[in-house]
């Protein structure tokens, strides 16, 4: 069995539902896939003194799920105030509609498409509910809407799919771009080195309690695939497919897919900054 505190990271374990920090709760959705691993975390986030709460990625159309997550914050003497989304994905918000509806709450995102109500989220903003407060901090790469929420009571960062509990995350081509997502963990970076945040609570499998190496460790890992896609290239396979084949060999073919979105990226990213040849885009 390998050490958990040895894994980038140092997960957990287990996902399971409960609390996680002073402040957070998470009730894991029904939804368990390769892509979405355990199933979404939902956070329900508040002060432990406070009887409202914020929920964070309501997760997928599941009516028990949504109904869990209600029973959770009422067991614990909460009413739910205010939903926010971490991006649109719908493992993360394709129940945020029909949750509304439940708790009679307004949704925040990003994306205007997706929120209920007429205020949305903006880079820096602070959200505060109940005595609860958080920052939101801009995390595009995953996708172009993707925001992670900054947790400094807790010294947690609660990241949607911009850092997962295992594993690493995709760069959901075209929608995503590999420099903003880079320039996303850099960021997240800065908060593990300045401001104290040591636990990354994630959409999908376990809390992390070494923000700084999940950080360091997503870094890394971007950094060897784009030598090996830039290598590859050189070596003739030009296509995203071609190049899935080759530097993911190793990697379950149920993943190929999803691989394929982040190589399109890598590709990009080579091409916009010189280091294989063709146009941006090509």
């Amino acid at each position: 069995m390998t050490d958990a505190a040895a894994l980038p990271g140092q997960p957990r374990g287990a996902v399971v539902s409960g609390p996680a920090t002073a402040r957070a709760v998470n009730v894991l959705a029904p939804n368990a896939s390769a892509m979405t691993l355990d199933g979404t975390n939902t956070w329900i986030v508040s002060e432990p003194d406070s009887e409202l709460a914020v929920v964070i990625d309501p997760g997928p159309l599941d009516e028990a799920h949504l109904q869990a997550v209600v029973a959770a914050a009422e067991a614990a003497g909460k009413r739910v105030a205010l939903t926010l989304l971490t991006h649109g994905h719908p493992d993360h918000a394709e129940g945020a509609g029909r949750f509304a509806e439940l708790t009679r709450t307004k949704v925040r995102a990003l994306d205007p498409a997706l929120r209920l109500g007429d205020e949305g989220l903006a880079p820096g903003q602070a959200v505060r509910v109940g005595g609860l407060e958080m920052r939101v901090v801009p995390t595009p790469g995953h996708t172009a809407d993707s925001l992670c929420f900054h947790l400094p009571a807790d010294g947690a960062v609660l990241t949607g799919d911009t850092i997962l509990g295992r594993g690493t995350t995709v760069v959901a081509h075209p929608d995503g771009r590999l420099g903003d997502y880079l320039d996303s963990l850099r960021r997240l970076r800065s908060l593990t080195v300045d401001d104290g945040v040591h636990t990354v609570l994630p959409g999908h499998g376990p809390v992390l309690d070494d923000a700084q190496g999940a950080v360091e460790f997503y870094l890394a890992h971007r950094a060897h695939r784009l030598a090996q896609v830039e290598t590859a290239v050189e070596d003739g396979f030009t296509t995203a497919p071609e190049v899935v084949a080759h530097v993911y060999a190793d990697v379950d073919r149920t993943l190929w897919p999803a691989a394929e979105w982040s190589v399109r990226a890598q590709l990009e990213y080579l091409r916009e900054h010189g280091l294989i040849p063709g146009p941006p885009g090509y």
